[in-house]
C-alpha cells in the first residue's frame, strides 16, 4: 500500500472545484453584463458626478426652465457657533445604497442633503419648473408658485422637492424638524415661493422679477416654512458626510431671519472661461483701470520702503 503524501487530496475536493468553476463562470457572466459593483459604482459617479451646464441668465433673472443650483451662502456672523460647518453649501440628492447591490438601475433616495460642493454637476442641478402653467422662459417672480425639479443625473423621471408637516414617525433624523423629501408627484406639497429678504420690504417686492445670484427666502407653500439647512446638524450617506436640509424658521430676536435660511438662485457664467456666477470677479467700483493704476501705486510704494 502507497504512503499518504501530500499530493493526496482529501475530504470533498469535486464538490469544491465544481463550487470554485461556478462561481468563476458567474463572475464572467455579471461582468460581461456589466452588474459587479466596481462597475455599477464607476457607471454611477460618471452620471451623478458628470458636469452640467447652467442656464446663463442674460437680464440677471430667474426663468421657467432654467438649469441651477440652490446655494446657501456661507455667511460670517457673531451669531454662529463654533460647531457649525462653514463655507457655501448647495442642495444635493441622495441614493439608495440598497440599489447599488440589486441588478435593477440606481433609484434616486428621497433624502436631500447640502454638500460643500459648488460645482455645477447631476446632483446638485435642479431645474426650475412651473406650477400655474407659466411657459418656458417667463421670469420667475416673488410671492408665485413655481416647482424645484431634479433627475439626479441618473433617472429620466423628474423628482421635485417638496416637503410636509413633522408627525411622530415623519421627521428629520438629526435636527427633528419638518423634513424635506423629493417625490415623483407634483402636489401642492411641492409648490415653494421666493420672498423678498428684507422683511420691510417684502410687501412691496410682491409680482417683482426674482434677481438670480442674490440672497432670498425659499418658502414652502403648505406649511409657510422657511427652507433651511442647521450647519450643526449632519448626516452619513452615500458620499460621505453631509449637512441636513429641513423647514424651519430661524429667527433673531428682531423675528427677521437668519443665515440659515438664505438661499441664491445660482446661473452659469456668460463668460467664455463657463463655470458659473461664483467663479466670475467681482466688478472693481472705480472700474479695472483705476484699480489697476492703485495696485501699482501701492506696489511702487512698498518697493521704495
Amino acid at each position: 500500500m502507497a504512503a499518504y503524501g501530500r499530493g493526496v487530496r482529501v475530504g470533498n475536493w469535486l464538490e469544491d472545484l465544481h463550487e470554485q468553476e461556478e462561481l468563476l463562470r458567474d463572475f464572467i457572466s455579471r461582468r460581461e453584463r456589466g452588474q459587479l459593483l466596481m462597475q455599477r459604482l464607476a457607471r454611477l459617479q460618471e452620471n451623478i458626478l458628470k458636469k452640467v451646464k447652467l442656464s446663463v441668465s442674460i437680464d440677471g433673472l430667474v426663468h421657467f426652465g432654467d438649469t441651477v443650483m440652490i446655494m446657501n451662502p456661507d455667511t460670517k456672523t457673531p451669531e454662529a457657533k463654533d460647531d457649525e460647518k462653514r463655507g457655501d453649501l448647495t442642495l444635493a440628492v441622495d441614493m439608495e445604497e440598497i440599489s447599488l447591490f440589486s441588478d435593477d438601475p440606481p433609484q434616486v433616495s428621497r433624502g436631500l442633503s447640502a454638500v460643500n460642493s459648488v460645482n455645477p454637476v447631476g446632483r446638485n442641478s435642479f431645474c426650475i419648473v412651473s406650477a400655474d402653467g407659466s411657459g418656458v422662459g417667463e421670469p420667475l417672480r416673488f410671492g408665485q408658485n413655481f416647482l424645484l425639479g431634479t433627475t439626479g443625473g441618473i433617472s429620466d423621471t423628474m423628482f421635485y422637492l417638496g416637503s410636509d408637516h413633522k408627525t411622530f414617525t415623519a421627521f428629520a433624523k438629526k435636527s427633528r424638524l419638518q423634513p424635506v423629501f423629493l417625490t415623483g408627484e407634483d402636489s401642492y406639497l411641492t409648490c415653494w415661493q421666493a420672498a423678498f429678504l428684507d422683511p420691510q420690504l417684502r410687501l412691496e417686492y410682491e409680482g417683482f422679477p426674482v434677481p438670480a445670484n442674490t440672497k432670498i427666502l425659499i418658502t414652502h407653500c403648505y406649511t409657510n416654512r422657511n427652507l433651511a439647512i442647521p450647519r450643526n446638524f449632519c448626516v452619513w450617506s452615500y458620499f460621505g458626510k453631509e449637512c441636513e436640509v429641513v423647514c424651519h424658521n430661524y429667527l433673531d430676536s428682531h423675528k427677521v431671519e437668519e443665515y440659515k435660511n438664505y438661499w441664491e438662485i445660482i446661473t452659469g457664467n456668460p463668460g467664455a472661461e463657463g463655470g458659473t456666477m461664483i467663479d466670475r470677479p467681482k466688478p472693481h467700483p472705480d472700474g479695472y483701470k483705476n484699480f489697476h493704476e492703485k495696485t501699482e501705486n501701492i506696489k511702487i510704494q512698498d518697493y521704495i520702503q
